[in-house]
């Protein structure tokens, strides 16, 4: 630091006064109102299912976020330049028990303490309640987990998802379909009665026409329904050979289960969320073979950093990490680097460099859109012989599409 000496003292005013010796700038400038000791954490907000019907999906969330903390932890935490230190973060996580009113209180409970950033939990309901509230409180909020594309059309400055979004995912649908020899070209969609239902149905059928795909079932369902006999018949009777969804675990598995009672066969089976989590085939067993599913990371992704997290949630949690538990763990990798940018505790000067990521998570390289999408690999694994496997994008799959699947009587 450059010294000033006497005469350059008079002019200074406050913690300064006249001296005849030579003093620092640094000890004599006018105090800023920063504070002069640093906290001792980082304190991080994370609302996620753990109870409810999003449960298996927030297990896997809350997985991720508290390997991803303790990982960053172990090497001292996130370096900030406004301390000159580095400080542990520290994760405060509530359970809202799959209810998007409990959401947003949670949210506001968390605001109050203080936290600097938000972490989602899982469900695009769930993330439409959470996000106005980030934008409330201008506090940057990272969301995986959802699908859903239309909140991100509200002009929403504090909400960034590196995920998949519905354009992304139908994108993604049909390239993987357009790849099949033969390509199972009469389609059934079962959507669910919600706004991401309505959404990436709608999207479904924009890619299917152009690409030589019909549509012979478009059948629609409440979330909770208990018998979908009505829209599985709709299925079988139009001739199916591939059915598209996006159910809630416990509506996933009933429907699964259903199909096979009224014995409808499909070639194709593209179920987003609900075979995320290993109770898929712990639940059927060889009936939840051959369902693809889109759930945003794979352990078999080729990334730095996978066999860690992989190793890691092994030795912790005694099973292999799901899906879901990658894409939490690149959200802590994005928000720790954001914050180390930053340099400071300040929640605009977080989110703003959030908005500028561009760096390699364990889900892959991430940037973000003005919109805050993200600009992210879209995979795709699959129920093979009761675990997941790999299977798009092709440069990093494990193995190929298991296709067609078998009719249920020969499995």
């Amino acid at each position: 630091m450059k010294a000033i000496g006497q005469s350059h003292v008079r002019g200074l005013t406050g913690v300064c006064a006249l001296a005849t010796v030579v003093v620092t700038l640094a000890s004599c400038l006018p105090q800023t109102g920063a504070p002069a000791t640093a906290p001792d954490s980082v304190k991080v907000g994370a609302v996620v299912p753990l109870t409810g019907r999003y449960a298996p999906l927030g297990e896997q969330v809350k997985n991720g976020y508290e390997l991803a903390f303790e990982a960053i932890n172990r090497d001292g935490g996130v370096n900030v330049r406004q301390f000159g230190k580095k400080i542990p973060l520290e994760l405060r996580l509530l359970d809202d028990e799959s209810d998007p009113t409990k959401t947003v209180q949670r949210e506001e409970a968390l605001f109050a303490e203080n936290v600097v950033s938000y972490l989602g939990g899982a469900g695009s309901d769930l993330h439409a309640a959470a996000a106005p509230i980030a934008e409330k409180n201008k506090t940057p909020y990272l969301g995986v987990a959802f699908a859903l594309n239309q909140i991100h059309q509200q002009g929403l400055k504090y909400l960034f998802s590196p995920f998949p979004k519905s354009p992304g995912l139908a994108k993604m649908t049909f390239d993987m379909m357009d790849s099949l020899n033969p390509k199972p070209t009469r389609v059934a969609i079962f959507a669910e009665r919600t706004d991401w239902g309505a959404e990436l149905r709608d999207l479904w059928k924009r890619e299917a026409q152009p690409r030589g795909y019909q549509i012979v079932a478009e059948e629609e369902y409440a979330p909770g329904a208990q018998d979908f006999s009505s829209q599985v018949l709709a299925a079988r009777t139009g001739g199916a050979e591939a059915l598209l969804a996006l159910p809630t675990p416990p509506d996933g598995l009933a429907i699964i289960r259903q199909m096979k009672e009224l014995d409808a066969n499909v070639r194709l089976y593209f179920m987003i969320r609900a075979p995320d989590n290993a109770s898929w085939g712990q639940n059927l067993g060889r009936d939840g073979d051959y369902v693809i599913l889109a759930p945003g990371w794979s352990p078999d992704l080729k990334f730095q950093g996978v066999e860690q997290v992989k190793q890691a949630h092994q030795t912790k949690y005694n099973k292999p990490a799901d899906a879901l538990v990658g894409v939490s763990y690149g959200s802590v990798q994005i928000l720790a680097n954001a914050i180390e940018r930053a340099g400071r505790l300040d929640r605009d000067a977080i989110r703003d460099n959030i908005a500028s990521t561009d760096m390699t998570t364990v889900a892959g390289p991430v940037k973000f859109n003005p919109d805050g999408t993200g600009q992210v690999v879209v995979v795709a694994n699959q129920w093979q012989n009761g675990r997941q496997v790999l299977v798009w994008p092709r440069d990093q799959a494990a193995a190929p599409i298991a296709y067609p699947a078998p009719a249920w009587r020969e499995r």
